[in-house]
Protein backbone atom coordinates (compact mmCIF):
# COMPACT_ATOMS: atom_id res chain seq x y z
CA UNK A 1 0.00 0.00 0.00
CA UNK A 2 2.14 2.92 -1.24
CA UNK A 3 -0.03 5.80 -2.78
CA UNK A 4 -0.56 8.26 -0.17
CA UNK A 5 -4.80 8.31 -0.88
CA UNK A 6 -4.42 4.36 0.11
CA UNK A 7 -2.39 5.41 3.48
CA UNK A 8 -4.96 8.03 4.03
CA UNK A 9 -7.39 6.08 3.86
CA UNK A 10 -6.51 3.47 5.78
CA UNK A 11 -5.42 5.71 8.90
CA UNK A 12 -9.12 7.60 8.45
CA UNK A 13 -10.66 4.27 8.60
CA UNK A 14 -8.83 3.20 12.02
CA UNK A 15 -9.45 6.55 13.72
CA UNK A 16 -13.23 5.11 13.48
CA UNK A 17 -13.22 2.64 15.73
CA UNK A 18 -12.48 4.11 18.90
CA UNK A 19 -13.33 7.71 20.61
CA UNK A 20 -9.09 8.24 20.41
CA UNK A 21 -8.71 11.77 18.00
CA UNK A 22 -5.67 11.54 15.30
CA UNK A 23 -3.88 15.12 15.27
CA UNK A 24 -4.08 15.27 11.52
CA UNK A 25 -2.65 13.89 8.42
CA UNK A 26 1.04 13.88 7.80
CA UNK A 27 2.03 16.41 4.90
CA UNK A 28 2.82 13.25 2.36
CA UNK A 29 -0.85 12.40 2.32
CA UNK A 30 -2.78 15.43 2.76
CA UNK A 31 -4.97 16.46 0.92
CA UNK A 32 -4.62 19.79 -0.33
CA UNK A 33 -7.80 20.10 -3.07
CA UNK A 34 -11.38 18.32 -3.42
CA UNK A 35 -9.88 15.64 -5.96
CA UNK A 36 -7.16 14.59 -3.98
CA UNK A 37 -9.82 14.31 -0.76
CA UNK A 38 -12.19 12.56 -3.18
CA UNK A 39 -9.96 9.52 -3.50
CA UNK A 40 -9.22 9.12 0.13
CA UNK A 41 -12.97 8.68 -0.10
CA UNK A 42 -13.07 6.49 -2.86
CA UNK A 43 -9.52 4.27 -1.17
CA UNK A 44 -12.30 4.43 2.04
CA UNK A 45 -15.10 2.99 0.60
CA UNK A 46 -12.76 0.23 -1.18
CA UNK A 47 -10.72 -0.91 2.16
CA UNK A 48 -14.22 -0.96 4.23
CA UNK A 49 -16.49 -4.57 4.15
CA UNK A 50 -19.53 -2.86 3.65
CA UNK A 51 -21.53 -1.11 1.07
CA UNK A 52 -22.24 2.48 1.08
CA UNK A 53 -26.02 3.32 2.30
CA UNK A 54 -26.18 6.62 2.30
CA UNK A 55 -24.64 9.78 1.06
CA UNK A 56 -24.27 13.24 2.48
CA UNK A 57 -24.31 16.59 0.78
CA UNK A 58 -25.01 20.87 0.65
CA UNK A 59 -24.51 22.73 -2.34
CA UNK A 60 -20.78 23.59 -3.37
CA UNK A 61 -19.64 26.25 -0.37
CA UNK A 62 -17.31 27.84 -3.19
CA UNK A 63 -15.82 26.56 -6.48
CA UNK A 64 -13.35 24.69 -4.31
CA UNK A 65 -15.06 23.24 -1.60
CA UNK A 66 -17.19 20.58 -2.36
CA UNK A 67 -19.64 18.94 0.47
CA UNK A 68 -20.06 15.53 -0.23
CA UNK A 69 -19.43 11.94 1.62
CA UNK A 70 -20.39 8.50 1.45
CA UNK A 71 -22.20 7.20 4.24
CA UNK A 72 -21.38 3.30 5.36
CA UNK A 73 -23.97 0.49 5.46
CA UNK A 74 -23.20 -0.70 9.11
CA UNK A 75 -23.32 3.17 10.64
CA UNK A 76 -26.91 3.38 9.61
CA UNK A 77 -29.64 2.57 12.08
CA UNK A 78 -33.00 3.10 13.00
CA UNK A 79 -35.69 1.88 15.82
CA UNK A 80 -35.65 2.64 19.44
CA UNK A 81 -31.86 3.55 20.09
CA UNK A 82 -29.11 5.12 18.33
CA UNK A 83 -25.44 3.68 19.47
CA UNK A 84 -22.62 5.80 19.17
CA UNK A 85 -19.53 7.64 20.11
CA UNK A 86 -19.31 10.41 22.47
CA UNK A 87 -18.33 13.63 21.81
CA UNK A 88 -16.83 15.32 24.97
CA UNK A 89 -19.46 12.97 26.84
CA UNK A 90 -22.63 14.14 24.84
CA UNK A 91 -24.28 13.41 21.61
CA UNK A 92 -23.98 15.30 18.47
CA UNK A 93 -26.50 15.17 15.93
CA UNK A 94 -27.96 17.64 13.08
CA UNK A 95 -31.59 16.87 12.56
CA UNK A 96 -32.31 16.38 8.57
CA UNK A 97 -34.26 14.90 5.83
CA UNK A 98 -33.34 12.00 3.96
CA UNK A 99 -34.49 11.16 0.90
CA UNK A 100 -34.18 7.72 0.08
CA UNK A 101 -34.35 6.23 -3.80
CA UNK A 102 -36.63 3.64 -4.75
CA UNK A 103 -35.02 3.14 -8.40
CA UNK A 104 -31.17 2.89 -9.50
CA UNK A 105 -29.25 5.93 -11.36
CA UNK A 106 -26.48 4.42 -12.43
CA UNK A 107 -23.66 6.81 -13.20
CA UNK A 108 -24.04 8.66 -16.74
CA UNK A 109 -22.04 11.52 -18.26
CA UNK A 110 -25.59 13.55 -19.29
CA UNK A 111 -26.56 13.28 -15.63
CA UNK A 112 -30.26 13.58 -14.71
CA UNK A 113 -32.62 16.18 -15.03
CA UNK A 114 -34.59 17.29 -11.74
CA UNK A 115 -37.62 15.51 -12.89
CA UNK A 116 -35.87 12.03 -13.05
CA UNK A 117 -34.33 12.70 -9.92
CA UNK A 118 -38.03 13.30 -8.27
CA UNK A 119 -38.97 10.29 -10.09
CA UNK A 120 -36.58 7.92 -8.42
CA UNK A 121 -37.22 9.42 -4.90
CA UNK A 122 -39.62 6.61 -3.16
CA UNK A 123 -40.05 8.15 0.25
CA UNK A 124 -38.55 10.73 2.22
CA UNK A 125 -37.99 10.55 5.87
CA UNK A 126 -37.16 12.59 9.34
CA UNK A 127 -33.27 11.58 10.08
CA UNK A 128 -30.60 12.90 12.26
CA UNK A 129 -26.59 12.86 11.26
CA UNK A 130 -24.35 11.51 13.44
CA UNK A 131 -21.48 13.87 14.57
CA UNK A 132 -17.92 12.90 15.44
CA UNK A 133 -14.79 15.02 15.40
CA UNK A 134 -11.93 12.72 14.39
CA UNK A 135 -9.15 15.02 14.32
CA UNK A 136 -7.49 16.62 17.78
CA UNK A 137 -6.17 20.07 15.79
CA UNK A 138 -7.56 22.19 13.67
CA UNK A 139 -6.90 20.97 10.20
CA UNK A 140 -7.73 21.90 6.32
CA UNK A 141 -11.01 21.53 4.70
CA UNK A 142 -9.84 19.08 2.49
CA UNK A 143 -8.85 16.67 5.70
CA UNK A 144 -11.81 16.99 6.84
CA UNK A 145 -13.52 16.20 3.24
CA UNK A 146 -11.61 13.38 3.25
CA UNK A 147 -12.69 11.93 6.12
CA UNK A 148 -16.36 12.39 5.70
CA UNK A 149 -16.89 15.95 7.11
CA UNK A 150 -17.27 14.66 10.71
CA UNK A 151 -19.94 11.74 9.75
CA UNK A 152 -20.00 9.06 11.83
CA UNK A 153 -22.89 7.29 10.82
CA UNK A 154 -27.41 8.04 10.07
CA UNK A 155 -30.23 7.51 12.05
CA UNK A 156 -33.08 7.58 9.70
CA UNK A 157 -37.18 8.11 11.91
CA UNK A 158 -39.98 8.10 10.11
CA UNK A 159 -41.55 8.69 6.54
CA UNK A 160 -42.40 12.16 6.28
CA UNK A 161 -45.18 13.48 2.96
CA UNK A 162 -42.76 13.74 0.00
CA UNK A 163 -45.03 16.86 -1.18
CA UNK A 164 -44.49 18.30 2.74
CA UNK A 165 -40.45 17.61 2.45
CA UNK A 166 -40.01 19.24 -0.84
CA UNK A 167 -41.23 21.89 0.56
CA UNK A 168 -39.52 22.25 3.81
CA UNK A 169 -37.56 25.38 3.86
CA UNK A 170 -38.13 26.08 7.45
CA UNK A 171 -40.17 24.71 10.51
CA UNK A 172 -39.86 24.59 14.06
CA UNK A 173 -37.83 22.00 15.17
CA UNK A 174 -38.34 20.20 19.23
CA UNK A 175 -36.16 18.29 20.71
CA UNK A 176 -37.22 16.76 24.32
CA UNK A 177 -35.12 15.26 26.56
CA UNK A 178 -38.14 15.96 29.56
CA UNK A 179 -35.34 18.02 31.82
CA UNK A 180 -34.27 20.17 28.67
CA UNK A 181 -36.43 21.65 25.90
CA UNK A 182 -34.86 22.57 23.06
CA UNK A 183 -36.56 24.34 20.35
CA UNK A 184 -34.86 25.63 17.10
CA UNK A 185 -36.03 27.84 14.22
CA UNK A 186 -34.90 25.21 11.69
CA UNK A 187 -33.44 26.43 8.51
CA UNK A 188 -32.45 24.42 5.57
CA UNK A 189 -29.34 26.18 4.74
CA UNK A 190 -30.07 25.94 0.77
CA UNK A 191 -33.29 27.07 1.25
CA UNK A 192 -34.98 23.94 -0.01
CA UNK A 193 -33.72 20.30 0.85
CA UNK A 194 -34.05 18.54 -2.35
CA UNK A 195 -31.54 21.05 -3.90
CA UNK A 196 -28.66 19.51 -2.65
CA UNK A 197 -29.79 16.11 -3.86
CA UNK A 198 -30.22 17.09 -7.29
CA UNK A 199 -26.54 18.79 -7.45
CA UNK A 200 -25.00 14.98 -5.87
CA UNK A 201 -26.63 13.17 -8.33
CA UNK A 202 -25.53 14.59 -11.11
CA UNK A 203 -21.88 16.01 -10.24
CA UNK A 204 -20.96 12.14 -8.74
CA UNK A 205 -22.66 10.49 -11.61
CA UNK A 206 -20.60 12.41 -14.10
CA UNK A 207 -17.61 10.90 -11.95
CA UNK A 208 -18.82 7.50 -12.34
CA UNK A 209 -20.81 6.89 -9.61
CA UNK A 210 -23.81 4.69 -9.46
CA UNK A 211 -26.62 5.54 -6.87
CA UNK A 212 -29.04 2.12 -6.08
CA UNK A 213 -32.56 1.93 -4.74
CA UNK A 214 -32.54 1.89 -1.51
CA UNK A 215 -29.75 4.41 -0.62
CA UNK A 216 -30.62 7.57 1.96
CA UNK A 217 -29.39 11.21 0.75
CA UNK A 218 -29.34 13.54 3.68
CA UNK A 219 -28.56 17.36 2.39
CA UNK A 220 -28.01 19.94 5.23
CA UNK A 221 -28.83 20.38 8.50
CA UNK A 222 -31.50 22.68 9.49
CA UNK A 223 -29.97 23.42 12.97
CA UNK A 224 -26.37 22.60 12.79
CA UNK A 225 -24.55 20.57 15.17
CA UNK A 226 -27.14 20.07 18.23
CA UNK A 227 -26.16 18.53 21.56
CA UNK A 228 -28.30 15.86 23.41
CA UNK A 229 -27.45 13.46 26.23
CA UNK A 230 -27.07 9.82 26.77
CA UNK A 231 -29.33 7.35 27.97
CA UNK A 232 -32.70 9.76 28.10
CA UNK A 233 -35.94 8.62 25.80
CA UNK A 234 -35.62 11.89 23.58
CA UNK A 235 -38.32 13.19 21.12
CA UNK A 236 -37.77 14.99 18.28
CA UNK A 237 -40.39 16.76 16.36
CA UNK A 238 -40.63 18.86 13.01
CA UNK A 239 -43.59 20.53 13.79
CA UNK A 240 -46.48 20.24 10.73
CA UNK A 241 -44.03 17.39 9.85
CA UNK A 242 -43.85 14.24 12.22
CA UNK A 243 -42.37 13.29 15.44
CA UNK A 244 -40.81 10.04 17.12
CA UNK A 245 -38.57 9.07 20.02
CA UNK A 246 -35.65 7.35 20.84
CA UNK A 247 -32.49 6.81 23.20
CA UNK A 248 -29.16 7.72 22.27
CA UNK A 249 -26.71 4.59 24.24
CA UNK A 250 -22.86 4.67 23.95
CA UNK A 251 -21.30 1.77 22.18
CA UNK A 252 -17.48 1.92 22.57
CA UNK A 253 -17.48 -1.05 20.93
CA UNK A 254 -19.07 -0.01 18.09
CA UNK A 255 -17.27 -0.27 14.74
CA UNK A 256 -17.88 3.12 12.31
Amino acid sequence: MNKPSQKAAKLLLNSRQSEKKIARLSTEIAPTNCEQALQIQAQMINQRSDGIAAWKCLLPLSENKIVVAPIFSDTVQSGETCALFAENGKVHIEPEIAFVLGKDLPAREEGYSDAEIDNAVKSCHMALELMQDRFSSEVSFYEKLADCLLNQGLFIGPEIDKSKAYLASKFVINIDQHELLQTFSGKHPNLLPQKPLYWLINYMSKRGVDFTAGQAIITGSYAGIVEVEFNQATEFEYLGLGKYQLTFVPNNDLIL
